[in-house]
């Protein structure tokens, strides 16, 4: 749980500018997939913390879509 933890704190450390195309993607994956991994043991202790870190993270998940779709529609 720790580890997931530290990971979700580097993903939100990140900066989102001067990112490719393909590190947003990838990025956006990783959200996704830590928000998902973090939810399985919210379930188990509803953990307050844990609420908060899947809701920064989804935040910030949103804004890396946001442009990757400002982006696309640009072309």
């Amino acid at each position: 749980m720790e580890l997931l933890i530290e990971q979700a704190q580097q993903f939100q450390k990140r900066k989102i500018t001067h990112m490719s195309t393909s590190d947003r993607v990838s990025a956006s994956r990783e959200a996704k997939s830590l928000v998902l991994k973090i939810n399985e043991i919210y379930k188990k202790n509803k953990d307050p913390q844990l609420m908060e870190v899947m809701k920064s993270i989804t935040q910030k998940k949103r804004k890396i879509e946001k442009k990757l779709k400002g982006f696309i529609n640009n072309l």
